[in-house]
């Protein structure tokens, strides 16, 4: 079942940034990214409550920094073991 519309406003860097992450964790992963979405969104809304809340110091690392704090954060949630 889809979430629905997402009620904050985000900006275009943000809407990359968020698909940036979505796509480098599936890679990182070997997941697709519907897959890494869901584990994003699913049970414990990590792209809403810290992606985006920690854009401005997230997107100012390099690729590697973020996906590993993603899935470290991932781990710490319990979406990923």
């Amino acid at each position: 079942m889809m979430k629905p519309f997402r009620s904050i406003e985000l900006d275009n860097n943000q809407v990359e940034f968020s698909v940036f992450c979505i796509e480098n964790v599936a890679a990182k992963l070997g997941i697709s990214g519907d897959e890494a979405y869901q584990l994003l969104t699913k049970n414990k809304d990590i792209l809403d409550e810290y992606i985006i809340p920690n854009y401005e110091m997230l997107h100012t690392q390099g690729k590697e920094y973020i996906v590993n704090d993603i899935i470290d954060y991932m781990k710490e949630c319990g979406v990923l073991k």
